[in-house]
């Protein structure tokens, strides 16, 4: 469930509020244990993703660091071939 949080720190461009949104909502999902909570815990439960999200973006923007800023593009490549590595099918010969 948590596989969709990502680093958010030190992008060019900066992490946009739908993607800090959308790693609170996947932090709160696993705390709660469900991904989609009932209608009597849905207010507890949107209160707590914009809670996070506040708290996220504030940690963010608090940050400092003197490395250069990572490009998304870049990060994304890299990405995708250690899954491609990772999960490759070994040939049968």
């Amino acid at each position: 469930m948590c596989r969709n949080i990502h680093t958010l720190h030190n992008f060019e461009p900066p992490a946009e509020r739908a993607e800090v949104r959308a790693a609170a909502l996947q932090y709160v999902r696993k705390v709660a244990g469900m991904t989609k909570p009932s209608q009597a815990n849905q207010a507890a439960f949107d209160d707590a993703v914009a809670h996070v999200a506040r708290a996220t973006q504030d940690l963010l923007d608090a940050l400092v660091t003197s490395a250069p800023p990572k490009d998304r593009e870049i990060e994304a490549a890299k990405a995708r071939e250690r899954s491609r590595l990772r999960f490759a099918t070994a040939e049968v010969g």
